[in-house]
């Protein structure tokens, strides 16, 4: 097996794939409790879990087991570029940025939370409309919309093109916290994983709990302009009012814990799941591309017998 360092072009082709698939593989686990948390967080309704219990089985009783999914083809055409384009524009930045190595990562740490916010950010930009119609698809009955493509074609008829980027700046205020504090938390992890077991690759087990934490953390910092972003997406009224005037009206309405915090408690059994599976099934993925399929080949390619 090759130990050459793969170069720039291949980490980022790498990081395209194993970001696609381990995006897909943690949306589709957790997608009945994402549409789940997406009801309540559009409806001036109270959250519990026992009322989220109800709204599933209500959800399997009238429409199918299936239609707990409903929305999740949304979700994979958001997600799979979403995904790729977050942990390859991630790698990008650590590189840019110099947090590759265990001494600088020590000396400024905060480098990795940018790295990880500006990679939040990048993919959130390139992929919003599809998000938009992700919630909208989560939140609607099937009569409503039949598929993404009627989604987009419908809101732009509605109301008019610019309305696909409703939310759009409280999605990307969110993102900077979620994004850089998800993937510092992390990277942290398994850079003291390092420090105390050497070049010991952590256990895909161990993987998984490093990014439940890290996911736990990026849930709760950046919840509440994901209550504020939900509303400017399904709801019309709030884009015009703003986000501080969405927050002001969730809490007079609702409170200020049951309204900008609605669902959170839900976030905490889902986000971590979440985050988890994706950052686990990134590394092992990327790993084994780079180390047993991709490195193989080009080393092969690049010394051809004689």
């Amino acid at each position: 097996m090759s130990t050459e360092p793969i170069s720039s072009s291949e980490r980022l082709i790498t990081s395209l794939f194993a970001g696609a698939i381990a995006g897909a593989i943690a949306k589709t686990t957790i997608a009945p409790l994402d549409r789940t948390k997406i009801n309540f967080q559009t409806q001036n309704a109270q959250f519990s879990f026992r009322e989220a219990s109800y709204f599933l089985a209500k959800t399997y009783r009238q429409n199918g087991f299936t239609s707990l999914w409903r929305g999740n083809s949304a979700t994979m055409a958001r997600i799979i570029p979403y995904a790729a384009i977050q942990y390859s524009s991630h790698e990008q930045f650590k590189h840019l940025l110099r947090v590759e190595t265990n001494a600088q990562k020590k000396a400024k740490p905060h480098r990795s939370f940018v790295a990880g916010s500006l990679a939040g950010v990048v993919s959130t930009m390139a992929t919003y409309p599809l998000d938009l119609a992700r919630a909208r698809m989560a939140v609607s009955h099937h009569d409503k919309y039949h598929n993404l493509l009627e989604v987009f074609i419908k809101t732009i008829r509605e109301e008019g093109a610019f309305s696909l980027y409703r939310g759009l700046v409280p999605t990307v205020l969110g993102v900077i916290p979620y994004a850089g504090s998800s993937f510092f938390t992390y990277e942290t992890l398994k850079r003291l994983h390092y420090d105390y077991y050497g070049l010991n690759e952590p256990h895909p087990t161990l993987r998984f709990c490093f990014g439940a934490v890290a996911g736990l953390i990026g849930q709760s910092a950046s919840y509440p302009l994901d209550i504020v972003r939900r509303r400017m997406q399904t709801h019309r009224g709030y884009t015009e009012i703003g986000i501080l005037g969405t927050m002001k009206k969730v809490v007079l309405e609702e409170g200020f814990i049951h309204g900008l915090y609605k669902g959170l408690s839900l976030n905490w059994v889902k986000g971590p799941i979440a985050v988890g599976i994706s950052f686990t099934s990134f590394d092992i993925i990327s790993n084994f591309l780079r180390t047993v399929v991709y490195q193989p080949f080009v080393s092969s390619s690049s010394h051809p017998q004689r």
